[in-house]
């Protein structure tokens, strides 16, 4: 049974195979004679050759041959026999002048070719090329009036006119070029163009409905599906009013059109149904509008319209979708937008992660532990005592004893121990120098020697350690490269999620509250990162972002959200522009005070306070070596490069580093900088103090002082920085006191300057940062009875943020409530 089954699914897939198979060298035939081999122009050359109107004017035949020439001038014969022999349908004569005006354009055009910018000489030469002729035709049969010279101005015109528009609508009838989107003046003019086309069919009729009316009503119908009410009755407006000049008993095809397609865009809900609908109701009106006036009758137009609404019936679903992604505002359209951007999206999101990769690769490799450092030190250790026993041992006559097999492990005992008891620059001990001058008659000679090599092994040694160091240092600046790289492409691949419940609920209740709001965009509303904007109509704004609308939006988010950005729109009438996000729990305060060394204006300390991504706050203070300009530009370029690199994502720890290396490799001379820093979470109020040979900070909580020290040289002495770091948790009310080595050391008759600071803190009342350091800096002035080192003293206050405005109970949650 299963063999049975296996051989008829695998018949049947064979059958769809090959049916796909068929359905694809049909469409690649089709293309070929219809695109290819320009056969689908030539159509439209036939019934443009025909198309007439106000009795005698025919622009479009020249206007499309003109187009012609310029886009697929090797189909130039073919188009314009069959745009002749179309012509000739309609009349012998006016196929005559066709030819004419062909032979005319062409001729013109080959004396021009070499003129630049093309479309604007042949929209002169499609002027002439339709005058021209005419003129010579009138005036054969009679003396030209001022009817018949402003009737050759208008087909003139209207040709030059008309070649503008074919010159963006031809292009489309092409599927060699990729359009990602029509422009709506594309739409219009391809409108134009079929409309035009369906001039051509004038006359032609099926059991008494004119073919014209049949596929206008079609492509109504058609558009009003695609793109609505607005696409429908443009449609119905631009076909209408062309059908119209080519038979004035079709001028109230016009209303019928505009009216079916505005009625069927906005039943488009329902589908082929709903537009039909529309069709129907606005045939029946305008019918029996007509037959009131005597001028048609109703049986003909309604079965225009059922062949029309049966054409659409049997367009397939999948047509209609592919011609909904070219028009802009569709749903197919935004879909493939979407589609694309999506795209991009990953490809973006994959390179950024394989470059992460790539870093994390890199840092990885220059990261490995060096794992035959032991072998290294013993192959350095047998280097030095190979070359110190070539220069003392080489041509001396105990040699063959001292190295020999009885006394090698004796000799290359004190010979390395010789070494140890060297290499921090003194001379052995004594006992080492007693043994030696046993076992050695050259014992004095080796000791000088081994003085000698050691400041070459001492040097190596170093260079080693560098290279190591600097191995670590871009092992760390490419792991910070990476890790940043890694989350970047995270969020690029973070599509924006579906919030339709909230908008909803939020509308709901601004409205309710009287606030009219033209557009909500909520971004994201994960707890404390909260993004919302939107554009709300108000009188006279008063405030009323932060008085109404961030209390509702708090009560129905559950989470305190305040205004961010504001753009208050100059006119009443006009919408303003709000930003919401959530508040932070806790907000910091800072206050400075400062003074340069005697009295002066230029300080060598630095401070900053820098706003870092995810709700953190950092306050640093950095002191340049000595005083002057000169250590104000090394502090002020290590606090530069911090805030340069701690906003880039780059952990803290690792961003010191990396300014520590930065000073200590960029020049030659000596640039030493402390650093303070503290790092506060605002959401939780957790601080990282990060001190790099900088004075202890104090946290002031109640009647409590806390010292907090850490004992690291200043950035740039070393490059191998080790960075400690100091955690803590602050609490709503904690004053946070960091300085400089010029307010802690300046007392000097203070024995112990800690105690000092913490009675002083502790004694001091006020809870405002800026008077707290304007009282401090004062104190430790007044103590010292002079400024001998520049001062700076940073305090910042830790509260929680409250609002100024309580949340408002929704409508809904008033409900729950009851």
């Amino acid at each position: 049974m299963e063999t049975v089954s296996r051989k008829k699914w695998g018949i049947y897939g064979v059958e769809q195979k090959r049916l796909e198979n068929w359905k694809k060298k049909g469409f690649d035939l089709a293309k070929l004679l219809l695109i290819e081999k320009a056969w689908l122009l030539a159509l439209v050359g036939f019934l443009l050759g025909r198309a007439v109107v106000l009795t005698t004017v025919s622009p479009f035949a020249v206007a499309f041959l003109a187009s012609i020439w310029l886009t697929r001038r090797k189909r130039m014969m073919q188009i314009t026999l069959a745009t002749v022999a179309g012509a000739s349908t309609y009349h012998w004569s006016h196929g005559l002048y066709i030819a004419g005006a062909a032979f005319v354009l062409y001729f013109l055009a080959l004396l021009c070719k070499k003129i630049p910018h093309q479309i604007r000489v042949m929209a002169v030469l499609v002027f002439l090329a339709s005058s021209l002729p005419r003129m010579l035709a009138l005036s054969y049969e009679s003396t030209l009036s001022s009817f018949d010279w402003m009737m050759i101005g208008v087909e003139g015109i209207l040709g030059s006119v008309l070649f503008i528009i074919f010159m963006q609508s031809i292009p489309l009838l092409s599927i060699k070029r990729y359009y990602p989107a029509l422009k709506n003046e594309e739409i219009v003019c391809l409108i134009i163009l079929l409309a035009s086309v369906l001039t051509g069919t004038i006359g032609w009729q099926i059991q008494g409905a004119g073919v014209e009316q049949i596929f206008s009503r079609y492509f109504v119908l058609l558009l009003a599906l695609i793109g609505g009410a607005a696409m429908g009755s443009t449609v119905g407006v631009v076909a209408g009013l062309i059908l119209s000049l080519a038979n004035v008993a079709s001028l109230y095809e016009m209303s019928l059109l505009a009216f079916a397609g505005l009625l069927g865009g906005l039943l488009k809900d329902g589908k082929k149904f709903g537009v039909s609908i529309g069709l129907v109701i606005g045939t029946l009106l305008i019918g029996v509008y007509g037959q009131e006036q005597g001028m048609q009758e109703v049986y003909p137009s309604l079965l225009a319209s059922a062949i029309s609404i049966l054409l659409l019936v049997l367009t397939p679903d999948s047509w209609i979708r592919r011609m909904s992604r070219f028009v802009p505002g569709t749903t197919e359209q935004a879909q493939e937008q979407e589609q694309y951007l999506q795209k991009v999206r990953d490809v973006t999101a994959s390179r950024v992660q394989q470059f992460s990769n790539v870093f994390d690769a890199l840092a990885k490799s220059f990261a490995t532990p060096d794992r035959a450092a032991e072998d290294v030190r013993n192959r350095e250790t047998d280097f030095l005592l190979g070359n110190v026993t070539e220069q003392t041992c080489q041509l001396c006559f105990k040699k063959d004893r001292c190295w020999g097999a009885q006394q090698f492990d004796r000799t290359y005992q004190l010979m390395e121990s010789l070494k140890e008891d060297m290499e921090d620059g003194g001379p052995p001990n004594k006992l080492l120098e007693r043994n030696l001058e046993s076992h050695c008659v050259k014992s004095k000679k080796v000791i000088e020697t081994m003085k000698h090599e050691l400041s070459f092994h001492q040097a190596n040694q170093m260079l080693r350690r560098q290279v190591q160091e600097s191995r670590r240092f871009v092992a760390d600046q490419l792991n910070g490269v990476s890790e940043v790289m890694g989350d970047f492409a995270k969020e690029i691949v973070k599509e924006k999620e579906n919030h339709e419940h909230q908008e909803v609920e939020m509308m709901a209740a601004l409205r309710a509250a009287g606030l009219v709001v033209d557009k909500l965009d909520v971004f994201s509303l994960t707890k404390g990162s909260i993004d919302i904007e939107m554009h709300v109509s108000i009188q006279g704004y008063h405030g009323e972002g932060q008085k109404l609308i961030g209390p509702i939006l708090s009560d129905i988010l559950g989470e305190t959200v305040v205004v961010t950005k504001e753009e208050i729109a100059p006119f009443p009438d006009k919408s303003c522009f709000l930003a919401f996000s959530s508040i932070k729990k806790f907000v910091v305060d800072t206050g400075v005070a400062h003074a340069a060394k005697g009295g002066g204006f230029v300080s060598g300390d630095s401070f900053s306070t820098i706003e870092l991504g995810a709700g953190k706050y950092a306050i640093a203070i950095s002191d340049g070596m000595g005083n002057g300009d000169r250590a104000h530009e090394e502090s002020t370029e290590t606090l530069r490069l911090l805030q340069q690199i701690l906003q880039s994502g780059i952990r803290e720890e690792v961003a010191i580093k990396s300014i520590n290396s930065i000073l200590s490799l960029r020049s030659n001379e000596e640039i030493f900088a402390t650093l303070d820093l503290a790092v506060i979470d605002l959401h939780d109020a957790a601080v990282q103090f990060l001190k790099i040979g900088s004075t202890p900070s104090f946290i002031k909580r109640g009647d409590q002082v806390l010292k907090i020290e850490s004992g690291n040289l200043p950035i740039g002495i070393v490059q191998d920085l080790d960075v400690d770091v100091v955690q803590e948790q602050l609490q709503p009310g904690d004053l946070l006191v960091m300085m400089s080595d010029g307010i802690f050391e300046a007392p000097r008759h203070v024995e112990n300057m800690d105690i000092w600071l913490k009675r002083k803190i502790k004694e001091m009342k006020t809870t405002v940062p800026q008077e707290m350091a304007d009282l401090l800096l004062e104190e430790v002035v007044r103590q010292a009875g002079e400024i001998e080192d520049d001062m700076t003293v940073m305090v910042a206050a830790i509260d929680r943020n409250m609002p100024d405005w309580a949340s408002i109970p929704t409508y809904k949650n008033k409900v729950k409530e009851a």
